[in-house]
């Protein structure tokens, strides 16, 4: 591998060197390498050596050092974008046992890089890079392995996840994010040891699944998980439809389909929230079918039960409060878009109110995930042309008295006038001189302009109040024909 063939941040070739020219030595290890040799751009970029923490902090400005592994962090800022790099170097490091599954009962520093690399949880993460030579140590053949395409631990395998149990949860992830197959023996180990994935922290359990779900291939990620006994531990709500068969417009279980969903919003590249919701969506399912006189399956209220079993597991994994209420959300009314012969505009409009604005777009996604996990050709183009101008249509600054800058209630004020159809009136002719004229539309404006309809007759407000209506009905239909 020749460091010519790749563009090194300045900010790395600063720190290896600036290690050099006081004596130590510096590698780059781990992803960075990994990803170097597959030719993809490293997304952080890890630095061991033998320097002790105490030593790198000396050698720069600014540093950080907050944890028990001897990691620094060198602190770059870049004064023209206000930017802030950060690259963490590692003291080489051998570690002693762990006794509770999660972290090192001892940590020495300054050992050999051979001992650094020995404690690696991947041959493919386990390979350090000279940058100043231009040299590779590979003791345990990481390269071949990933010319393999395979994911291989480090040694022992059943060694390597008793010393951290979510290096299986980062075995599965690594395979959907990189396209790599799983080693047997090491599947056989992850297999073996997948209760100690109970003694990991639930943030951290999180962390992983995330990345999995935000890979290209979440399905073979999940089921993964599932073959080897990591998802019981991880979202077991989700193993309760693996045998609940379904009918009419779905030809796979309630397990698989949810699968087949996620899969289908990854490979649209659609946000987490989608990704989850389509992975969520008929969650409830299993607790709602019932077997109707014909024999066949109903589901009734699925969306309901769903809902809740998916904040129960949100909460439980936790994420965030915004994650969780957006997602619970587009579960609990996934249902919407599944008849378009009954959506009608304020139907529309009352599903904007329960999931917000900025979901509405979502949820129109995870009804073409539903639809394409069920097994069924693609919904029909024409469907969805209609939903989304109905979607545009109900979004839309509306052409409506609720867009004055002033409500009935200031009419009231302003007039002295009890509730009734002069109000409406005014308000109906205010608009159609809105109209006519959007800069009219002014609190100042209008409230000089209602004191004077005020003092209008009963007819001559309500033939004002008529045309400006027809004026408001008229816009209106030649925006939605524009839209449709």
């Amino acid at each position: 591998m020749n460091k010519n063939d790749f563009p090194i941040p300045d900010e790395v070739t600063r720190v290896t060197e600036t290690l050099k020219k006081a004596g130590f030595y510096s590698y780059l290890v781990g992803g960075c390498v990994r990803d170097m040799l597959l030719q993809k751009k490293p997304k952080d970029w890890d630095i061991t050596t033998n320097a002790h923490p105490d030593q790198i902090q000396e050698l720069f400005e600014e540093t950080y050092y907050n944890n028990d592994f001897g990691t620094v962090g060198v602190v770059f800022e870049e004064v023209e974008d206000l930017t802030v790099k950060v690259i963490e170097v590692t003291p080489y490091r051998k570690e002693g046992t762990y006794s509770d599954g999660r972290r090192p009962d001892e940590v020495k520093f300054g050992v050999s890089l051979e001992d650094d690399l020995a404690r690696r949880d991947f041959t493919v993460n386990a390979i350090a890079f000279d940058l100043d030579k231009g040299h590779v140590v590979d003791p345990y053949k990481g390269q071949e392995d990933i010319t393999l395409k395979q994911l291989k631990a480090v040694g022992n395998p059943d060694e390597r996840f008793k010393e951290d149990a979510l290096r299986m949860m980062r075995a599965i992830r690594l395979g959907a994010e990189l396209g790599f197959s799983i080693e047997q023996k090491t599947f056989e180990a992850i297999t073996n040891d997948s209760q100690l994935l109970d003694k990991i922290s639930a943030e951290r359990i999180r962390d992983e699944f995330t990345k999995a779900i935000m890979s290209t291939q979440p399905m073979e990620a999940l089921l993964h998980m599932k073959h080897t006994g990591l998802l019981k531990y991880v979202l077991p709500e989700l193993l309760e439809g693996t045998d609940t068969e379904q009918n009419h417009s779905h030809i796979y279980t309630v397990f698989e389909h949810l699968l087949r969903s996620v899969q289908h919003a990854a490979d649209k590249d659609f946000p987490l929230e989608v990704r989850l919701s389509a992975l969520f969506h008929d969650i409830g399912k299993p607790h709602s079918r019932r077997t109707a006189e014909s024999g066949a399956y109903t589901f009734y209220g699925h969306e309901v039960i769903g809902s809740r079993v998916t904040r129960t597991a949100l909460q439980r994994l936790r994420f965030s409060k915004d994650i969780v209420e957006n997602v619970v959300n587009l579960v609990r009314w996934h249902m919407f878009f599944s008849d378009p012969d009954k959506i009608t505009l304020s139907a529309v409009r009352r599903m904007i109110v329960n999931v917000g604005e900025e979901n509405i777009w979502n949820l129109l996604n995870v009804r073409k995930c539903d639809r394409i996990g069920s097994g069924r050709p693609k919904e029909q183009p024409f469907r969805f042309r209609k939903y989304q101008s109905m979607v545009e249509e109900a979004l839309r600054d509306p052409i409506s008295v609720g867009s004055l800058k002033i409500t009935g209630g200031e009419v009231m004020d302003v007039t002295r006038e009890n509730p009734g159809r002069r109000i409406g009136n005014m308000l109906h002719a205010l608009l159609e001189e809105v109209l006519d004229d959007p800069s009219r539309n002014t609190t100042e404006y209008l409230h000089k302009r209602v004191t004077e309809l005020s003092e209008l007759s009963d007819n001559e407000l309500t033939e004002l109040g008529k045309q400006g209506k027809e004026k408001r009905e008229e816009a209106e239909e030649k925006e939605i024909q524009e839209l449709r």
